[in-house]
């Protein structure tokens, strides 16, 4: 049985065995998902947190007390 793959850019399906480009169909499709990588068209959802006054008291000892003990 001759197992095929969906080309995440293009939809092509294309071959899995001996397919040097694969996930992708090819070497255009291959170039095009690694252009939006360069680009940064993906990205990952990130949580926006704020830091406390807490927290940055928090660091500024941490940092005093390291360059303390050089």
């Amino acid at each position: 049985m001759l197992k095929e793959i969906k080309c995440p850019t293009c939809g092509r399906i294309a071959p899995y065995e001996g397919n040097e480009f694969r996930p992708f169909c090819s070497e255009r499709c291959r170039l095009i998902d690694f252009g939006a990588w360069v680009d940064e068209e993906y990205s990952l959802p990130a949580e926006g947190s704020s830091l406390t006054e807490e927290d940055l008291q928090h660091i500024e000892r941490t940092l005093a007390e390291k360059e303390r003990q050089r």
